[in-house]
Protein backbone atom coordinates (compact mmCIF):
# COMPACT_ATOMS: atom_id res chain seq x y z
CA UNK A 1 0.00 0.00 0.00
CA UNK A 2 1.33 3.47 -0.95
CA UNK A 3 2.57 5.86 2.30
CA UNK A 4 -0.28 8.99 2.27
CA UNK A 5 0.09 12.33 3.68
CA UNK A 6 -3.11 14.21 2.26
CA UNK A 7 -4.56 14.37 5.90
CA UNK A 8 -1.22 15.87 7.28
CA UNK A 9 -0.87 18.62 5.07
CA UNK A 10 -4.79 19.49 5.42
CA UNK A 11 -4.42 19.71 8.69
CA UNK A 12 -1.27 22.14 8.34
CA UNK A 13 -2.91 24.36 5.76
CA UNK A 14 -5.83 25.51 8.04
CA UNK A 15 -8.24 25.92 4.96
CA UNK A 16 -11.83 24.22 4.27
CA UNK A 17 -10.02 22.17 1.41
CA UNK A 18 -6.64 21.64 -0.01
CA UNK A 19 -6.45 21.53 -3.82
CA UNK A 20 -2.76 19.39 -5.53
CA UNK A 21 -2.02 19.40 -8.92
CA UNK A 22 1.58 19.77 -9.06
CA UNK A 23 3.64 15.87 -9.75
CA UNK A 24 5.71 16.13 -7.24
CA UNK A 25 3.52 16.81 -4.34
CA UNK A 26 0.72 15.03 -5.76
CA UNK A 27 3.67 12.05 -5.36
CA UNK A 28 3.77 13.07 -1.76
CA UNK A 29 0.11 13.16 -1.10
CA UNK A 30 -0.59 9.90 -2.74
CA UNK A 31 2.84 7.87 -2.51
CA UNK A 32 2.40 6.97 -6.45
CA UNK A 33 3.70 9.18 -9.62
CA UNK A 34 1.30 10.10 -12.61
CA UNK A 35 1.84 12.94 -14.51
CA UNK A 36 -2.11 14.27 -14.16
CA UNK A 37 -4.45 14.35 -11.29
CA UNK A 38 -5.89 16.47 -8.37
CA UNK A 39 -5.83 15.83 -4.91
CA UNK A 40 -8.67 17.35 -2.97
CA UNK A 41 -8.80 16.59 0.53
CA UNK A 42 -11.28 17.81 3.21
CA UNK A 43 -12.38 17.12 6.00
CA UNK A 44 -14.37 14.61 5.63
CA UNK A 45 -12.39 13.04 2.58
CA UNK A 46 -9.59 12.95 0.33
CA UNK A 47 -10.05 12.20 -3.32
CA UNK A 48 -7.43 11.25 -5.91
CA UNK A 49 -9.08 12.41 -9.53
CA UNK A 50 -7.02 11.29 -12.70
CA UNK A 51 -7.99 10.14 -16.01
CA UNK A 52 -8.36 6.89 -17.46
CA UNK A 53 -4.54 5.78 -17.75
CA UNK A 54 -3.52 5.72 -14.30
CA UNK A 55 -7.23 5.26 -12.81
CA UNK A 56 -6.85 1.26 -12.07
CA UNK A 57 -3.19 1.53 -11.00
CA UNK A 58 -4.14 4.17 -8.26
CA UNK A 59 -6.72 2.04 -7.11
CA UNK A 60 -4.89 -0.59 -6.53
CA UNK A 61 -2.34 1.18 -5.07
CA UNK A 62 -4.80 3.34 -2.74
CA UNK A 63 -6.82 0.40 -1.70
CA UNK A 64 -7.12 0.26 2.25
CA UNK A 65 -5.58 4.04 2.36
CA UNK A 66 -7.92 6.66 3.37
CA UNK A 67 -7.45 8.27 -0.44
CA UNK A 68 -10.48 7.45 -2.85
CA UNK A 69 -9.87 7.45 -6.29
CA UNK A 70 -12.26 8.58 -8.59
CA UNK A 71 -11.94 9.80 -12.58
CA UNK A 72 -11.67 13.76 -13.22
CA UNK A 73 -14.33 14.77 -15.59
CA UNK A 74 -13.54 18.24 -16.78
CA UNK A 75 -13.96 20.56 -16.18
CA UNK A 76 -12.12 21.52 -12.84
CA UNK A 77 -14.92 23.48 -11.27
CA UNK A 78 -17.06 20.04 -11.10
CA UNK A 79 -15.00 18.92 -8.22
CA UNK A 80 -14.66 22.26 -6.28
CA UNK A 81 -18.72 22.44 -5.50
CA UNK A 82 -19.65 23.64 -2.79
CA UNK A 83 -16.27 24.96 -1.48
CA UNK A 84 -15.74 28.94 -0.96
CA UNK A 85 -11.96 28.49 0.37
CA UNK A 86 -9.12 26.03 -0.83
CA UNK A 87 -5.50 26.26 0.02
CA UNK A 88 -3.13 25.73 -3.17
CA UNK A 89 0.65 25.89 -3.33
CA UNK A 90 1.28 29.70 -5.00
CA UNK A 91 4.86 29.18 -5.28
CA UNK A 92 4.24 26.30 -8.01
CA UNK A 93 0.66 27.75 -9.22
CA UNK A 94 0.81 29.43 -12.73
CA UNK A 95 -1.05 32.67 -12.83
CA UNK A 96 -3.90 31.09 -14.93
CA UNK A 97 -4.65 28.62 -12.89
CA UNK A 98 -5.29 31.02 -9.65
CA UNK A 99 -7.64 33.15 -11.88
CA UNK A 100 -9.21 30.35 -12.60
CA UNK A 101 -10.02 29.27 -8.63
CA UNK A 102 -10.26 32.62 -8.45
CA UNK A 103 -13.48 33.50 -10.69
CA UNK A 104 -15.02 30.42 -9.59
CA UNK A 105 -15.63 32.62 -6.20
CA UNK A 106 -13.13 30.59 -4.59
CA UNK A 107 -10.99 32.29 -1.21
CA UNK A 108 -7.60 31.50 -1.83
CA UNK A 109 -5.16 29.96 1.02
CA UNK A 110 -1.38 29.63 0.25
CA UNK A 111 -0.39 25.56 1.15
CA UNK A 112 3.39 25.95 0.37
CA UNK A 113 4.33 26.08 4.22
CA UNK A 114 2.54 23.50 4.85
CA UNK A 115 4.06 21.49 2.17
CA UNK A 116 7.70 22.64 2.90
CA UNK A 117 7.36 22.08 6.49
CA UNK A 118 6.23 18.46 6.55
CA UNK A 119 8.78 17.53 3.05
CA UNK A 120 12.06 18.72 4.84
CA UNK A 121 12.07 16.44 7.65
CA UNK A 122 11.91 12.94 6.15
CA UNK A 123 10.15 9.84 7.30
CA UNK A 124 11.48 6.58 8.04
CA UNK A 125 9.91 5.21 4.64
CA UNK A 126 11.52 8.33 2.70
CA UNK A 127 15.31 7.88 4.46
CA UNK A 128 14.79 4.35 3.33
CA UNK A 129 13.81 5.18 -0.74
CA UNK A 130 16.37 7.53 -0.80
CA UNK A 131 19.39 4.89 1.24
CA UNK A 132 18.63 2.31 -2.04
CA UNK A 133 18.82 4.72 -4.51
CA UNK A 134 22.03 5.86 -3.37
CA UNK A 135 23.19 2.52 -2.87
CA UNK A 136 21.47 1.78 -6.79
CA UNK A 137 24.19 4.50 -7.44
CA UNK A 138 26.82 3.74 -5.33
CA UNK A 139 27.00 -0.06 -6.92
CA UNK A 140 26.25 1.66 -10.88
CA UNK A 141 29.24 4.24 -10.16
CA UNK A 142 31.25 0.85 -8.98
CA UNK A 143 30.53 -1.20 -12.10
CA UNK A 144 31.26 1.99 -14.92
CA UNK A 145 34.68 2.38 -13.89
CA UNK A 146 36.42 -0.79 -15.37
CA UNK A 147 34.04 0.34 -18.45
CA UNK A 148 35.69 3.34 -18.77
CA UNK A 149 37.94 3.45 -21.87
CA UNK A 150 39.74 5.77 -23.86
CA UNK A 151 38.04 7.28 -26.69
CA UNK A 152 34.67 6.97 -25.12
CA UNK A 153 32.52 10.28 -25.02
CA UNK A 154 31.21 11.83 -22.33
CA UNK A 155 27.18 10.67 -23.86
CA UNK A 156 29.05 7.18 -24.07
CA UNK A 157 30.19 7.13 -20.38
CA UNK A 158 26.95 9.03 -19.58
CA UNK A 159 24.57 6.46 -20.61
CA UNK A 160 26.63 3.77 -19.61
CA UNK A 161 26.14 4.64 -16.07
CA UNK A 162 22.48 5.23 -16.45
CA UNK A 163 21.85 2.29 -17.99
CA UNK A 164 23.81 0.51 -14.94
CA UNK A 165 21.34 2.97 -12.47
CA UNK A 166 18.31 1.37 -14.34
CA UNK A 167 19.98 -2.51 -14.43
CA UNK A 168 20.33 -2.00 -10.36
CA UNK A 169 16.35 -1.09 -10.15
CA UNK A 170 16.93 2.56 -10.48
CA UNK A 171 13.02 4.26 -11.96
CA UNK A 172 14.83 6.79 -13.68
CA UNK A 173 17.78 9.31 -13.17
CA UNK A 174 17.15 11.98 -10.98
CA UNK A 175 18.39 14.69 -13.32
CA UNK A 176 20.35 14.52 -16.64
CA UNK A 177 23.71 12.77 -16.14
CA UNK A 178 26.51 15.37 -16.11
CA UNK A 179 29.72 13.86 -17.85
CA UNK A 180 32.46 16.05 -18.12
CA UNK A 181 36.27 15.51 -19.95
CA UNK A 182 39.52 17.43 -19.07
CA UNK A 183 38.82 21.34 -19.14
CA UNK A 184 34.83 20.53 -19.50
CA UNK A 185 35.13 19.63 -15.74
CA UNK A 186 35.31 23.67 -15.44
CA UNK A 187 31.82 24.42 -16.15
CA UNK A 188 30.03 23.92 -13.03
CA UNK A 189 26.90 22.23 -15.30
CA UNK A 190 28.54 21.20 -18.06
CA UNK A 191 25.95 19.84 -20.97
CA UNK A 192 27.50 16.38 -21.45
CA UNK A 193 28.15 16.04 -25.30
CA UNK A 194 30.75 14.06 -27.28
CA UNK A 195 33.92 14.78 -26.61
CA UNK A 196 36.10 11.65 -26.18
CA UNK A 197 37.92 10.65 -23.41
CA UNK A 198 41.87 11.16 -23.63
CA UNK A 199 44.62 9.70 -21.24
CA UNK A 200 45.50 12.34 -18.14
CA UNK A 201 42.07 13.58 -18.84
CA UNK A 202 40.51 15.19 -15.48
CA UNK A 203 36.79 13.17 -15.64
CA UNK A 204 34.14 14.64 -13.46
CA UNK A 205 30.67 12.55 -13.14
CA UNK A 206 27.37 14.06 -11.34
CA UNK A 207 24.77 11.46 -11.35
CA UNK A 208 21.67 10.08 -9.32
CA UNK A 209 18.67 7.68 -9.86
CA UNK A 210 15.16 8.01 -8.38
CA UNK A 211 14.01 4.64 -6.38
CA UNK A 212 10.51 4.65 -5.52
CA UNK A 213 9.99 8.03 -6.47
CA UNK A 214 13.02 9.22 -4.26
CA UNK A 215 16.25 10.64 -5.57
CA UNK A 216 19.59 10.41 -5.15
CA UNK A 217 22.74 12.69 -6.09
CA UNK A 218 26.62 12.17 -6.18
CA UNK A 219 29.59 13.58 -8.00
CA UNK A 220 33.06 12.24 -8.27
CA UNK A 221 35.68 13.74 -9.92
CA UNK A 222 38.51 11.75 -10.79
CA UNK A 223 41.98 11.04 -13.60
CA UNK A 224 41.92 8.58 -16.03
CA UNK A 225 45.97 7.71 -15.96
CA UNK A 226 48.34 10.19 -14.55
CA UNK A 227 50.24 12.16 -17.22
CA UNK A 228 52.04 13.73 -15.01
CA UNK A 229 50.95 17.35 -15.50
CA UNK A 230 48.30 17.65 -12.44
CA UNK A 231 50.04 18.13 -9.41
CA UNK A 232 47.95 21.28 -8.90
CA UNK A 233 45.02 19.60 -9.35
CA UNK A 234 46.03 16.98 -6.92
CA UNK A 235 46.84 19.25 -4.49
CA UNK A 236 43.59 21.21 -4.66
CA UNK A 237 41.74 18.06 -4.68
CA UNK A 238 43.25 17.20 -1.26
CA UNK A 239 42.17 20.59 -0.02
CA UNK A 240 38.22 20.25 -1.46
CA UNK A 241 38.03 16.87 0.09
CA UNK A 242 38.56 18.20 3.54
CA UNK A 243 36.50 20.97 2.97
CA UNK A 244 33.82 18.17 2.47
CA UNK A 245 35.06 16.18 5.23
CA UNK A 246 34.98 19.08 7.29
CA UNK A 247 31.19 19.76 6.73
CA UNK A 248 30.36 16.24 8.10
CA UNK A 249 32.36 16.33 10.70
CA UNK A 250 30.94 19.65 12.02
CA UNK A 251 27.43 20.42 10.63
CA UNK A 252 24.86 19.56 13.48
CA UNK A 253 21.58 20.36 14.29
CA UNK A 254 20.39 23.69 15.48
CA UNK A 255 23.20 25.58 12.50
CA UNK A 256 21.75 27.20 9.86
CA UNK A 257 22.42 26.43 6.35
CA UNK A 258 24.58 29.21 6.10
CA UNK A 259 26.58 28.42 9.13
CA UNK A 260 27.77 24.75 7.27
CA UNK A 261 27.96 26.42 4.00
CA UNK A 262 30.27 28.85 6.46
CA UNK A 263 32.50 25.19 7.34
CA UNK A 264 33.90 24.34 3.75
CA UNK A 265 33.72 28.36 2.29
CA UNK A 266 35.78 29.23 5.10
CA UNK A 267 38.53 26.18 4.99
CA UNK A 268 38.80 26.95 1.58
CA UNK A 269 39.32 30.51 1.81
CA UNK A 270 41.96 30.15 3.78
CA UNK A 271 43.73 28.42 1.32
CA UNK A 272 42.66 31.24 -1.41
CA UNK A 273 40.17 28.91 -3.20
CA UNK A 274 36.89 30.69 -2.08
CA UNK A 275 36.61 32.75 -5.22
CA UNK A 276 36.62 29.53 -7.27
CA UNK A 277 33.77 28.11 -4.74
CA UNK A 278 30.78 29.63 -7.24
CA UNK A 279 28.09 28.09 -6.17
CA UNK A 280 26.17 26.96 -2.67
CA UNK A 281 27.23 23.91 -0.51
CA UNK A 282 24.25 21.95 -1.06
CA UNK A 283 20.33 21.31 -1.28
CA UNK A 284 17.99 19.15 0.11
CA UNK A 285 17.13 15.71 -1.66
CA UNK A 286 13.75 14.02 -1.53
CA UNK A 287 11.04 13.39 -4.15
CA UNK A 288 12.67 16.73 -5.79
CA UNK A 289 16.69 16.37 -6.05
CA UNK A 290 16.48 19.92 -5.47
CA UNK A 291 14.64 21.24 -2.38
CA UNK A 292 14.89 22.46 1.17
CA UNK A 293 16.47 22.86 3.39
CA UNK A 294 19.42 25.06 1.34
CA UNK A 295 22.69 25.44 2.37
CA UNK A 296 24.13 28.63 0.62
CA UNK A 297 25.56 31.54 2.44
CA UNK A 298 22.09 33.01 2.69
CA UNK A 299 20.56 29.91 3.90
CA UNK A 300 17.97 30.32 7.00
CA UNK A 301 16.51 26.86 6.76
CA UNK A 302 17.58 25.68 10.79
CA UNK A 303 19.29 22.22 10.07
CA UNK A 304 17.22 19.66 11.84
CA UNK A 305 17.16 15.66 12.58
CA UNK A 306 15.62 14.05 9.32
CA UNK A 307 16.61 16.20 6.60
CA UNK A 308 18.77 15.06 3.56
CA UNK A 309 21.10 17.22 2.11
CA UNK A 310 23.85 17.33 -0.38
CA UNK A 311 27.59 17.96 0.95
CA UNK A 312 29.50 19.31 -2.41
CA UNK A 313 31.74 21.87 -2.14
CA UNK A 314 33.49 22.71 -5.67
CA UNK A 315 36.31 24.76 -7.18
CA UNK A 316 36.63 25.59 -11.10
CA UNK A 317 39.45 26.89 -12.89
CA UNK A 318 38.10 28.30 -16.41
CA UNK A 319 39.18 26.43 -19.35
CA UNK A 320 41.52 24.38 -17.00
CA UNK A 321 39.57 22.15 -14.65
CA UNK A 322 37.08 21.58 -12.14
CA UNK A 323 36.53 19.34 -8.94
CA UNK A 324 33.80 18.61 -6.92
CA UNK A 325 32.64 16.33 -4.25
CA UNK A 326 29.45 15.64 -3.15
CA UNK A 327 27.23 12.84 -0.97
CA UNK A 328 24.02 13.07 -0.56
CA UNK A 329 23.96 13.03 3.43
CA UNK A 330 21.32 12.64 6.18
CA UNK A 331 21.30 15.03 9.42
CA UNK A 332 20.61 11.90 11.94
CA UNK A 333 20.73 11.89 16.00
CA UNK A 334 22.76 15.08 15.64
CA UNK A 335 24.92 13.90 13.04
CA UNK A 336 25.46 13.62 9.08
CA UNK A 337 26.02 10.38 7.79
CA UNK A 338 26.58 9.65 4.11
CA UNK A 339 24.00 7.84 2.10
CA UNK A 340 26.31 7.73 -0.66
CA UNK A 341 29.35 5.55 -0.04
CA UNK A 342 31.92 5.43 -3.09
CA UNK A 343 35.22 6.38 -1.80
CA UNK A 344 35.82 10.02 -2.19
CA UNK A 345 40.25 9.31 -1.97
CA UNK A 346 41.26 10.58 -5.60
CA UNK A 347 41.34 7.98 -8.11
CA UNK A 348 43.60 7.37 -11.12
CA UNK A 349 42.28 4.94 -13.45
Amino acid sequence: MAHTNAQKIFKAAGAQAVLTEQPDLRKYLTGIETSFGYVLTTEKETVFYTDSRYLEAAKSALKGSEITVKQFVSPLENILSGLNQVAIPLSQTLFPQYERLKKAGLEIKDSTQAFQNAMIIKQDYELDLIKQACKIADDAFTALLPRIKEGMSENDLAAELEYLMRSNGASGTSFSTIAAFGKNSSVPHHETGADKLKFGDVVLIDFGCKFGGYCSDCTRTFLFGDDKKHENFKRTYKEVLAAHMLVKEKTTCGMTGAQSDAIARDYLKERGLDKFFTHSLGHGIGINVHEAPYLSPQGADILQNGMVFSDEPGVYFEGDYGIRIEDTVALLNGKTESLTKTDKNLLIL
